[in-house]
């Protein structure tokens, strides 16, 4: 993955889903789905073809000033590529 040009989406058939009730985030697609942290959901949410992944990665460190979570947001962003999440 390239951080300054790939500008990874959600593959189609996947989305977020917020659980009102119990403010909690959701992946779902066809085969069933995944329960996220808040930082994943994030990541995710910025996962619309728009953002870079030095874009993404940006925005994080902006919400969490405090934490070191670079290498965090990149492994995510293999890990949800890896898994066939996003392209």
């Amino acid at each position: 993955m390239d951080l300054n040009t790939d500008k990874p989406k959600l593959k189609l058939g996947y989305r977020l889903q917020k659980d009102l009730d119990k403010d909690q985030f959701y992946l779902l697609y066809p085969e069933g789905m995944v329960e996220l942290n808040q930082s994943a959901a994030l990541i995710l949410q910025l996962c619309d073809g728009q953002h870079s992944a030095n874009e993404i990665l940006s925005t994080l460190e902006k919400s969490f000033p405090d934490d070191d979570i670079a290498k965090d947001v990149i492994d995510f962003l293999g890990a949800a590529y890896g898994n066939g999440w996003i392209n």
